[in-house]
């Protein structure tokens, strides 16, 4: 298309701006079009908004109960019910002895505790200092022959190690104990230049936990190395009753168990300090006598609850403000021109207004709420515990008001204070019930609907709403897609990703809208440039 008109030189007339103007009015059908893609973009962007939404309170909550914890690796692990660390406390009447705390499956009660000997691991160091000489290497440092030969082996219920050395001029301690230390067979070298001390433990306890050195170093003078009574580390233990001794040649040592009376069970040994018994974990400190006292921790339970009604508010909130959001219909995407015309703050008002009411009365927005309301008001079936209803514990719906669309869940907190007194295993599954074991590993994408309204009438209330939730996540993915929040929405529950490769390719409803657009204004763009050559 060139730009010299001919026509244009011959009459005088200004045939480019009379070309542009006329190309206003061709124009417009593709700004239009231009715009509406805009817009779906922005829809996207809602519709994202709340998605993250909902995965962050899923997280969140899941977090706050111990429901999930973050792995080493960054992924996350699932928690039972019954392992809950905040709903039963464990009270020792001598905190001196022990730390307690119990999961939500401890049985309540008051138990005499008796620990008689704590854990140990096996451990042998130096009597006294061991250099005689210069540290620099170990001929000079213990006062040995460059042609001697250091030879040992220890061994450990992990495996072995062998260290043989010759040349001792130009060995030094730290060759040895970083080839110990190295091996990995679960023992721990050491050597203390500021006390000059060399110390060799296990580095974990009981008895489970052995270490025999086997010494065969030739040195002058026949001492042995590491073992023996002229060894040449100095290298002692402390026996049962704390006397000193000499390790020996091939000898097996081990750690110590420790040894705890719980109630009526007497002597159960244990090869850690950290254990569990009955759902009650223990992290003992000094051996003596207390009692344990294991009750329903009141205020936990109620600060749980508490906590999560607040944040499940805080979505109602934020769906139902999009729900009822003010749409301006006149606010259209900017177009260039109109961008160089205003300030940035301008133009940020302008498109808060044109993305406000994108979602309001959203048929999927609203399903969702709606399933999430109706899901934590109704009955749990095949429940054992005295409540199969949320009012039942005091909590309760919020008044209408209007321009709202209400839901919000309201605590009567001396009810609720009251069933967690007086029942809290039942709270507990009211809220966390687990439905028959079948369907409870069974893909929801391959049940029947029979199968699957009987899952979610079997579900406990917060169980039953964070399958409302995903449900509702994974339709907002097949309408708007993930934009930049696939870790956060395979994070919450996999098959939300797993099942929009499957149904749509990875292609949302809004994202195929978007592409029909782009063929449409590639149409367009050929025919104004037609036009405009015309």
């Amino acid at each position: 298309m060139s730009d010299l008109r001919i026509g244009g030189l011959v009459s005088g007339m200004d045939v480019d701006s009379i070309v542009s103007d006329l190309m206003k009015a061709e124009k417009m059908r593709a700004t239009r079009v231009e715009q509406d893609k805009e817009v779906i973009g922005w829809r996207q962007e809602s519709y994202n908004e709340v998605n993250k939404v909902l995965a962050n309170f899923v997280i969140d909550t899941k977090k706050e109960f111990g429901l999930i914890q973050m792995t080493s690796s960054g992924g996350i692990s699932n928690k039972s019910v019954s392992s809950l660390p905040w709903v039963n406390s464990a009270t020792m009447s001598n905190s001196d002895i022990a730390e307690t705390t119990a999961t939500a499956a401890a049985v309540k009660g008051t138990y005499h505790i008796n620990v008689s000997q704590l854990a140990e691991n096996w451990s042998s160091a130096s009597s006294e200092a061991i250099s005689v000489g210069d540290t620099g290497n170990i001929a000079d440092q213990l006062g040995l022959d460059a042609t001697d030969t250091i030879n040992f082996t220890i061994d450990t219920n992990q495996g072995s190690v062998t260290i043989n050395k010759t040349g001792l001029d130009s060995v030094s301690m730290s060759d040895i104990i970083t080839e110990i230390n190295q091996a990995n067979i679960g023992v721990t070298a050491i050597y203390d230049s500021s006390l000059d001390r060399f110390f060799l433990q296990t580095e974990n306890t009981g008895t489970d936990n052995t270490v025999s050195i086997s010494d065969s170093s030739v040195l002058t003078g026949g001492d042995k190395f590491i073992t023996g009574s002229n060894n040449k580390l100095k290298l002692q233990y402390l026996d049962s009753d704390n006397n000193s001794q000499v390790v020996a040649d091939g000898v097996a040592y081990q750690g110590k168990d420790a040894i705890i009376d719980f109630g009526a069970a007497t002597n159960i040994s244990q090869s850690s300090n950290a254990f569990t018994i009955n759902n009650v974990s223990f992290n003992l400190k000094a051996t003596g006598e207390s009692s344990l006292t294991v009750a329903t921790d009141t205020d936990a339970v109620l600060d749980k609850i508490s906590s999560f009604v607040e944040k499940y508010n805080e979505i109602v909130e934020i769906m139902g403000g999009k729900l009822t959001e003010k749409k301006y219909s006149d606010y259209r995407p900017l177009t260039d021109e109109q961008r160089e015309s205003l300030t940035d703050k301008q133009i940020e008002q302008w498109e808060e207004k044109g993305k406000s009411g994108l979602l309001s009365n959203d048929y999927i927005v609203d399903r969702s709420l709606l399933s999430f309301r109706t899901g934590m008001y109704q009955k749990v079936e095949g429940i054992e515990g005295v409540f199969s209803q949320l009012t039942e514990i005091g909590i309760t719906t919020e008044t209408y008001s209007s321009g709202s669309r209400g839901g919000k869940l309201v605590i009567n907190e001396a009810k609720l204070r009251g069933a967690i007194e007086g029942d809290s295993q039942s709270v507990l599954e009211l809220l966390f019930k687990e439905p028959d074991s079948e369907l409870a590993i069974k893909p929801e994408s391959q049940m029947t609907s029979t199968e699957l309204q009987q899952k979610r009438s079997q579900s406990g209330l917060i169980s039953r709403l964070y399958d409302n939730v995903v449900t509702g996540m994974k339709s907002i993915v097949f309408k708007a897609g993930t934009g930049d929040e696939a870790e956060l929405y395979r994070s919450v529950n996999s098959t939300i990703l797993i099942d929009f490769v499957v149904e749509y390719s990875n292609i949302s409803m809004l994202e195929k809208d978007a592409d029909d657009l782009t063929d449409k204004l590639e149409g367009l763009y050929k025919h104004l440039d037609s036009v405009e050559d015309r």
